[in-house]
């Protein structure tokens, strides 16, 4: 029997890769990764041999059992994502479930994810919170901001630079725009940022500084 790793790569940094993570990509037989051009370029830095395969969303649902049969006949796998935890707003679920469904040993080793520094650096209550990834883009989008209302846990939202000023001031409709809010962008490189305030002050600053990189939005949860 085989063994499926889940492998979180950094989100910026290279110095936030693990000496684990490190030795198991080494070591397993082959590597899964989004985009093997991008994977391709952290491996060569900490000289990673390993075959690379490709394992992104327009291919997973064919590929998935096929590489947990392979898995279950003996062989090692590592699953990584572009950055981040696979599985956390990224592919990776369908192939975890599948092995788990054939009883394959599944391991995911802790490390970078984007979420937890911007909800700890937010300053805003982390004891209790609610990971909301990704908004839907169209169909339903507003009906999930309508149903998280009367959410009291802090929310964590995941943004692309194209929306976050839209997503901001839609939230500012939905919430309010005395609403707290923590607007984190490229975490953990060189860049990164953290604007807070209300959501009325941080779309004022997103207004005049176009904003550019992978965002991570903290909003305060309702005090009602």
């Amino acid at each position: 029997m085989g063994k499926l790793f889940v492998v979180p790569t950094p989100v910026g940094n290279l110095e936030d890769m693990t000496f684990r993570a490190i030795r198991v990509l080494k070591e397993v037989d082959f590597i899964l990764a989004e985009d093997t051009r991008t994977s391709g370029i952290l491996l060569k830095h900490f000289e990673i041999k390993n075959k690379l395969l490709s394992h992104h969303k327009f291919n997973e649902h064919k590929t998935v059992e096929n590489i947990a049969l392979r898995l279950k006949a003996g062989e090692t796998g590592a699953l990584i994502s572009d950055a981040g935890t696979p599985s956390i707003s990224d592919p990776g679920y369908l192939l975890v479930h599948a092995c788990v469904m054939l009883d394959v040993d599944v391991e995911c080793l802790p490390g970078a994810t984007a979420f937890v520094p911007a909800l700890v650096n937010s300053g805003l209550p982390s004891e209790k919170f609610c990971f909301e990834g990704f908004l839907p883009p169209k169909k339903g989008r507003n009906k999930r901001m309508e149903e998280l209302k009367e959410e009291r846990r802090t929310m964590v939202f995941y943004e692309s630079p194209y929306r976050v000023l839209k997503t901001l001031e839609q939230f500012a409709e939905a919430f309010g725009a005395d609403r707290q809010v923590s607007v984190s962008r490229e975490i953990s490189k060189i860049y990164n940022e953290t604007v807070r305030g209300t959501l009325e002050e941080v779309i004022a600053h997103f207004k005049e500084k176009e904003p550019k990189g992978e965002f991570v939005i903290v909003l305060a949860g309702s005090e009602k």
